[in-house]
């Protein structure tokens, strides 16, 4: 028997020559599988953004903390409390937990597996058996067994699985920056929204004090007798007759009963940024105040070379494309033979204080050397066009990623440029519609007086009274668009950047 394993031991000798041979040429079929039908990325980048104001670029580029810029300690304090308890930042990270552990379970195939056994049995014979009678003894047996087994990882299948799997876990954490921004970003809209609402209530408000007020003139009238003033014009209304009283009295409920739908909006934005900052709706409050004090920070966005390291979701796209990659690597490493070397060895003995002597070591050559060993090749041969398909699919996958990456590149600038437009053209809207409001109340004005002292009929007065009051509700919503608009370019720049603030050597 002895001889028997020795003649397997010393074949495993005879077949190193052939082991070592491919080991040596490993790395040039490795590197003939690995380095072919690599994909290009590359997309034409233009110098500067074309609706980029003239100037620095980099004057004024955003930083980490860009919500400060708008001068509100109630949106900072809510962007903070965000980034601690949002509900959709917490289950990215958990992701990024989950991928971390599937990177180390593909990174233990690049180590040996080792593993370990000890056991004792405790026997006894009896002695009814056989022919003749035995004496009746107890025996006790003590092993310990290790075993060793490793992938020889010559084609780099097992670095390259690896590989994927660290680049999904950096995919992912791109990811948590994407959801974070997204975030923020609604975070702050949603707290515009909330500002948007106090400001209209504040005008209906307003509206509805002022159509009030010129009811309450015309129910004066008719209580005096509806006698015109003196000087009155021909035609004016100044009777206070019923038809005045009713037009007027449906004024009133017109500008009250666009208040409602404000309050409502106002406490639904409220709720909404409860479930932002992860808490109940009833433990919110918004003080809020009026959009008009907020400061309107001034932003430029860079190079457009910049916008690729600087936008999440597109360092998100490229490493699922390197990914991607891996995996096709991956794949075409698997047509190729499967190297395994095995060991195993222990000890055994019928006294634990002798278990761990070189006479209780096992090996099939020699008692005094425990361990034995053992090679193994697997070479696929035919698998009914499994491992094709896998290539294929691989390199369908790694197709997709790389349109989805220049989509995402594409995308980027386009919502720079789109946002830039938004912001100067909102900026110029908001002026405009301030001139309007301030001519529309300065009409109003005037047209009051004129119908107090009888000289303008009162439909003269409700069409200026309306315009007055419709442009003052748009102003606010002009107000809130721009305020969006500069959020926008926020998220479309990819956030705030780590500005170098140190001074450069000469």
């Amino acid at each position: 028997m002895v001889e028997g394993e020795r003649v397997i031991s010393w074949s495993l000798w005879e077949r190193l020559p052939a082991l070592l041979a491919a080991t040596m040429l490993a790395p040039l079929l490795a590197g003939c599988i690995v380095t072919a039908d690599k994909l290009d990325p590359a997309l034409d980048i233009a110098d500067k953004y074309g609706n980029a104001k003239k100037g620095d670029p980099k004057a004024a580029l955003p930083p980490l903390a860009w919500w400060r810029g708008f001068r509100s300690a109630e949106l900072t304090d809510l962007m903070e409390q965000a980034q601690i308890a949002n509900l959709d930042i917490a289950v990215a990270i958990a992701n990024i937990v989950q991928a971390d552990g599937l990177a180390r379970q593909a990174g233990a195939a690049l180590l040996p597996d080792i593993t370990g056994q000890g056991t004792y049995t405790r026997s006894r014979a009896s002695a009814n058996t056989g022919t003749n009678a035995i004496a009746v003894t107890d025996r006790t047996n003590y092993n310990t067994t290790f075993s060793v087994s490793y992938v020889l990882d010559f084609w780099g299948r097992n670095r390259a699985l690896v590989r994927a799997a660290e680049d999904n876990v950096s995919a992912l954490r791109f990811a948590r920056e994407v959801t974070a921004l997204t975030t923020l970003v609604t975070v702050a809209e949603t707290y515009f929204m909330v500002l948007e609402a106090q400001d209209r209530i504040r005008v209906a408000n307003e509206n509805v004090a002022a159509a009030e007020r010129i009811l309450k003139v015309i129910l004066d009238r008719r209580a005096v007798g509806g006698a015109a003033p003196l000087g009155a014009a021909v035609g004016a209304s100044g009777s206070g007759s019923d038809l005045d009283v009713a037009q007027q009295a449906s004024l009133v409920a017109i500008a009250r009963a666009a208040i409602p739908p404000l309050v409502e909006q106002e406490e639904q934005n409220r709720a909404a940024l409860a479930l932002l900052i992860g808490r109940s709706p009833e433990h919110v409050k918004v003080r809020g105040g009026s959009m008009y004090r907020l400061a309107i920070p001034r932003i430029t966005p860079g190079l457009p070379s910049q916008l690729l390291t600087q936008r999440p979701d597109v360092r998100e796209a490229e490493i699922q494309l390197a990914q991607a990659d891996a995996n096709v690597e991956a794949a075409r490493a698997a047509f190729l033979p499967t190297i395994q070397l095995t060991g195993s060895g222990g000890f055994s003995s019928a006294a634990l204080k002798n278990l761990f002597t070189q006479s209780s070591g096992f090996y099939s050559v020699a008692p005094s050397i425990a361990g034995s060993l053992a090679a193994g090749v697997a070479q696929p041969i035919f698998d009914g066009g499994m491992l094709l398909g896998e290539l294929d699919q691989q390199k369908g996958i790694r197709e997709q990623m790389l349109a989805q990456y220049r989509k995402a590149v594409i995308s980027a600038f386009t919502d720079v440029e789109k946002a830039l437009a938004g912001v100067e053209q909102l900026a110029i809207q908001e002026v405009l519609q301030r001139r309007a409001v301030a001519e529309a109340r300065r009409a109003f004005d005037l047209s009051e007086q004129k119908f107090r002292a009888g000289a303008l009929d009162l439909t003269t007065l409700i069409q200026v009274e309306q315009t007055f009051f419709t442009q003052e509700d748009l102003l606010a919503q002009d107000r809130f668009n721009r305020l969006v608009a500069i959020v926008t370019l926020y998220q479309a720049l990819g956030g705030g950047w780590i500005l170098d603030t140190e001074p450069k050597r000469p």
